[in-house]
């Protein structure tokens, strides 16, 4: 062969090499299906009736997210103020949830999966998913739970997870997919906000070191039309600053520090059309803020698929259920003609769901939480054009004393709008006493004066 022609041979076929392998990319690419209905949910007690899963199938999701409390892993002991296991009140000398042994959670995770409505969604749907604490193994537990190497290999059994998987390597279930071809690319970032948590009332790390490396590098790299943050706690909700001290809720604005760090982040990486999903309080609601990332960060709050904060309580007082939580302060909660409920929340079993108008100009996003059966309780619909960077003020930009809704956190109301609730609790708990101690004399100044006609007679 010539010299001369035998560089030119292998450049060629260097050339020739690249193209067909950027062809193959571009048509394997192009054969990734369209991805435009997503639906979320968690808190599924695997004991309860899970009727919802007809309506979830009936909706034909092509994903279904798990966002945790997949399963009731850890057992509970009744509410007890007396006797030998105290789980309330000033004598309580034992935890009121304790957990259980391997062979526990893995008859639990077999009964959930087994179910015949989730069986039916998993032939249908791509099903992925993180935790939250009752299925990572103990009520409220953080980094310190000694049960979560093995709870998070049942976890990624019960997900399907493959035997060469990094989760199953790394410390965490943290993890991320990307769905749709390109232009319509869906990324999916799931955070673990259990294996590395510090402490509640720490203001702490939620996420750990690596897991936030994992994060800034997931939301730096190839962008995506959308991205959607999955978080087993509420990350713009923060309803603990107004319900304390009678209750509190776990979130990310209990880390304050950590919800931050979160922001920035997103803000830094000018990755546009984020928000997030989450779940674990219990009733269902939409929440945004606007002074997080320079546009509106959403958050659709789905709990339960079983577990809703109105099942617990009588049919008759689950109307003043609504009523404390139209009555709750917040500054996040999206309220529009929408809502089932004037509190724009949802009590009830419900699940979320994604519906991506591809076809729109521009593309637009519906966010919804429907009811049991499918039927939406609230819903709003963005414009993927207004989920992009821009300069829309900040928390801290504002002038002291200003409140802004859906930018003022609400740690920052005034005092008497943040503990309304508070206060009127105590009011009224101190009239009833009132009241009572009123009874009690009138009772006894009664006996007395009987008393007294008996000994004259």
């Amino acid at each position: 062969m010539d010299t001369k022609t035998a560089p030119f041979l292998r450049w060629l076929a260097v050339v020739i090499a690249v193209g067909a392998l950027t062809v193959a990319t571009r048509i394997t690419a192009s054969n990734d299906p369209v991805v435009s209905r997503i639906a979320f949910g968690s808190c599924a007690d695997q004991r309860s009736p899970q009727p919802i899963w007809e309506a979830i199938n009936k909706y034909d999701p092509q994903v279904f997210i798990w966002l945790g409390d997949n399963i009731y892993g850890d057992n509970k002991r009744p509410f007890r103020v007396f006797g030998k296991e105290r789980t309330i009140g000033p004598w309580k000398n034992v935890p009121r949830f304790y957990p259980v042994s391997e062979l526990e959670m893995q008859d639990k995770y077999s009964k959930a999966k087994n179910g015949p409505g989730y069986a039916r969604l998993r032939q249908s749907a791509k099903v992925v998913g993180t935790w939250d604490d009752h299925d990572y193994g103990l009520n409220d537990a953080g980094k310190e739970f000694s049960e979560k190497i093995t709870n998070q290999r049942l976890l990624l059994d019960f997900l399907d997870e493959p035997q060469d998987s990094p989760r199953r390597k790394q410390a965490g279930v943290y993890t991320s997919y990307t769905f749709g071809p390109l232009g319509k690319k869906i990324k999916v970032i799931l955070l673990d906000t259990r294996y590395h948590r510090d402490p509640l009332r720490s203001d702490g790390s939620v996420l750990g070191t690596s897991q936030w490396t994992w994060l800034e590098k997931e939301l730096n790299g190839p962008a995506s039309a959308i991205t959607i943050i999955g978080s087993s706690i509420q990350v713009v909700s923060n309803i603990s600053a107004t319900t304390g001290p009678l209750f509190y809720l776990e979130s990310w604005g209990r880390f304050p520090k950590e919800r931050k760090r979160l922001f920035k982040l997103i803000s830094d990486s000018k990755r546009d059309g984020v928000f997030f999903i989450s779940g674990d309080v219990h009733f269902g609601e939409i929440a945004r803020y606007d002074c997080g990332a320079g546009y509106p960060l959403y958050d659709v709050t789905s709990s339960g698929l079983t577990q809703a904060v109105e099942k617990v309580i009588p049919s008759p007082f689950q109307s003043f259920v609504r009523f404390v939580a139209w009555l709750t302060p917040t500054t996040m909660r999206v309220k529009n003609k929408s809502c089932r409920f004037k509190s724009c929340t949802y009590g009830q079993p419900n699940f979320g769901v994604i519906d991506v108008n591809w076809d729109a100009v521009p593309v637009s996003v519906k966010l919804e939480v429907r009811d049991a059966k499918g039927m939406p309780v609230h819903s709003v619909i963005v414009s993927l054009s207004d989920l992009q960077t821009r300069d829309t003020g900040s928390e801290d930009s504002m002038r002291a004393g200003e409140h802004r809704r859906h930018c003022s956190l609400e740690v920052t109301l005034p005092w008497i709008i943040r503990y309304r609730l508070a206060i009127l609790f105590f009011c009224t708990l101190a009239v009833l006493l009132l009241l009572l101690a009123g009874l009690l004399f009138l009772v006894i100044s009664a006996l007395i004066r009987c008393i007294r006609k008996h000994k004259l007679d």
